[in-house]
């Protein structure tokens, strides 16, 4: 067996770190709910079911649009939601089309997931007025440089520099 003594790029990250902080804040979300409890609930399915209790029914689509994520993830999600008991679906305007309601379940603990997004908010906002450049400051500032110069472009820059990928 030959060792190989190139470094494993992976070994540095300038990125993990915010990925460990999020899942760490992310537990910390599940925990409220853990102490809630409400049968079937993920912390994942918040956002949808306070949108849906907000907007009223919606398409998957119309859903997926919402909330800025893909038609194929947004079904999936409206699927697990549904055996958990927390939506139903009924056929839309076309055979195509499922229209996405709230059940009882959702609609007697809604107001609560609302409050609890509140106060994450809250929290987040606390925490960036203890910091000198705040996460949502960082993350606009970034937005603005990949309008100018796409992450795609900097990332091929780099790699028509790398003799390995040529």
């Amino acid at each position: 067996m030959t060792v190989d003594n190139t470094p494993d790029p992976t070994e540095r990250s300038r990125w993990r770190p915010l990925r460990l902080l999020q899942a760490a804040m992310d537990a910390d979300i599940a925990r409220i709910y853990a102490e809630m409890p409400v049968e079937g609930l993920k912390p994942s399915f918040v956002m949808e079911l306070i949108r849906l209790h907000a907007h009223g029914p919606m398409t998957i689509t119309e859903l997926a649009e919402s909330v800025q994520r893909t038609h194929s993830a947004i079904s999936q999600k409206v699927a697990a939601m549904r055996a958990a008991g927390l939506v139903r679906t009924t056929a839309g305007a076309d055979a195509r089309s499922k229209k996405v309601t709230l059940t009882a379940k959702a609609s007697r603990v809604v107001d609560r997931l609302a409050a609890e997004w509140r106060a994450t908010e809250a929290a987040i906002a606390e925490i960036e007025a203890e910091i000198p450049y705040p996460l949502s400051r960082v993350v606009t500032d970034i937005e603005e440089l990949l309008r100018r110069k796409s992450f795609h472009d900097r990332i091929a820059e780099k790699l028509a520099e790398d003799v390995a990928w040529g």
